[in-house]
């Protein structure tokens, strides 16, 4: 059977959904979007205008939960991609919005660039074990203007073609996004059936909905891309001093937004997302490689599931700036944690230092610790073939199996994972290789999927339509600082 992880019992599910309801309906939400007020006040939710709180009746949130949709899937360019959530499938995501670029040999830094995020990206484009596309560092989008975005956005997919989860940086930029995705994926019932964007949002912790990515999102609506919201409540800081209650903070803040993206358009795809952590109680800064963090990304998947909608978990933080013996044991139980809860995405490869020190290397790591955590997950099969008591009573007392075609068939079958990453021959091989390290071995393959990886390229009249576009958004970026001249 699959190996089985439960963090949360039913009760304490009930509980974490009871205490919700009441914190909804009695503290309430600080909703920062009027238009996202009017949306929510129409829908029956009690709105103070002077203090921006929203408080949610308990009818409310679970007409809301009712909405949301239990199956979508998460389009992608590239043929045979596509991602259907809830259907027992795992994929990665990368971690997102480091600042820095880190050497593992010197132990610098940089701040990140361009080049930095486009090497990422066509990285992560190589990697087959990463379905989802997000912005692992900073400096992909320039400036921010109309004209910067197109360009980023053009650039992700055209160096990326699996699913694309990004946002707009407000409500005036979403219509770019649109015209982007049309050009490139067909008209708005296209993009309605094949959801090859969804949105990121993130609440800010405790208990507020920002107005400037939720109104990015608002601007959206009636064009069914799904939305995943991740607040990160860190426990003792933005969140309660224990891991039950920081739960709660976080599902709060998820079910909030759920019922303002239901009110706004019932039946938009939903993914619960939040990456719940702690708080270092030395600094107040993010704890990046305490266990408990594995413990709340597993709950976090749990209650998606109590709501049946799509998870997506996050797992494998570290607290070092490089790759070292304490980034490997702290990603290692990080990860493994929340894939055994079996999310639908789990995002968090790549980065370090609290998710903000880029490591390539460490990023192919992490790939083969979700590997591991994967078979894991998969467990002992007891099905046809695996007892073998025939194979048992024949070889005896004394004999050797690895001659067996059982044994020979089970191989090739996947009941041994067989890694191709690290050392798994003798120490004398090893010292006659030259005494190979794990980074070594790490940054060469980084360099050999970057040299041989060609990602999907667009079609020839999509670049020219995009070309124009682009330029539309600079000569609108003109005219406005000239206005502001």
């Amino acid at each position: 059977m699959k190996t089985l992880l439960q963090v949360l019992s039913e009760d304490e599910k009930d509980q974490v959904h009871e205490r919700t309801l009441s914190v909804l309906a009695n503290t309430g939400v600080r909703v920062e979007t009027s238009k996202g007020r009017q949306i929510l006040q129409t829908a029956g939710a009690q709105v103070d205008e002077h203090t921006h709180v929203v408080r949610f009746p308990r009818v409310f949130v679970e007409e809301s939960l009712q909405l949301a949709p239990k199956k979508f899937s998460l389009g992608a360019r590239r043929p045979g991609w596509d991602l259907e959530m809830n259907a027992g499938k795992c994929t990665l995501s990368a971690d997102g919005e480091g600042m820095f670029v880190g050497d593992w040999e010197t132990g610098e830094r940089q701040e990140s660039n361009f080049n930095d995020w486009l090497t990422a990206t066509r990285l992560m484009d190589a990697i087959d074990e990463i379905g989802v596309y997000w912005a692992i560092v900073e400096g992909g989008s320039g400036g921010g203007t109309p004209a910067d975005l197109v360009k980023y956005w053009r650039t992700i997919f055209s160096n990326f073609s699996k699913h694309v989860q990004d946002a707009t940086p407000g409500a005036a930029y979403s219509p770019w996004l649109l015209e982007v995705l049309q050009v490139i994926f067909g008209d708005k019932e296209t993009i309605r059936k094949q959801h090859p964007f969804s949105f990121l949002v993130c609440p800010q912790s405790p208990l507020i909905i920002d107005k400037q990515y939720t109104d990015g999102y608002l601007e959206l609506l009636g064009w069914d891309i799904p939305i995943a919201v991740m607040p990160m409540p860190l426990m003792g800081g933005t969140a309660p001093g224990s891991l039950i209650s920081t739960v709660i903070i976080a599902n709060c803040e998820v079910l909030a937004m759920l019922c303002l993206v239901q009110a706004g358009a019932p039946g938009t795809p939903f993914i619960y997302a939040p990456a719940v952590a702690i708080s270092d109680p030395r600094s107040g800064a993010y704890a990046a490689g305490s266990i408990e963090n594995g413990l709340l990304g597993a709950a976090a998947t749990e209650m998606a599931r109590y709501y049946g909608i799509p998870a997506e978990s996050s797992g494998g933080g570290a607290s070092h700036f490089i790759p070292t013996v304490q980034g490997g044991y702290e990603r290692a139980m990080n990860a493994l944690l929340p894939v055994l809860s079996w999310p639908d995405i789990l995002v968090g490869v790549g980065l370090l230092g609290g998710s903000m020190y880029l490591s390539l290397e460490q990023l192919l790591i992490d790939v083969e610790v979700f590997k591991m955590s994967v078979r894991a997950h998969q467990g002992i099969d007891s099905g046809e073939g695996k007892w073998l008591d025939d194979v048992i009573s024949r070889v005896g007392p004394g004999g050797y199996f690895m001659g067996e075609r059982s044994t020979v068939k089970n191989l090739r079958s996947g009941e041994w994972y067989i890694s191709k990453f690290g050392w798994h021959d003798s120490y004398k091989a090893w010292i006659s290789a030259g005494k190979p390290t794990l980074l070594e071995e790490a940054r060469q393959k980084v360099k050999h999927l970057l040299v041989n990886h060609e990602p999907l390229p667009l079609d020839e009249h999509v670049e020219q339509e995009l070309d124009r576009i682009q330029d539309r958004a600079r000569e609108k970026t003109e005219i406005g600082d000239q206005q502001e001249d």
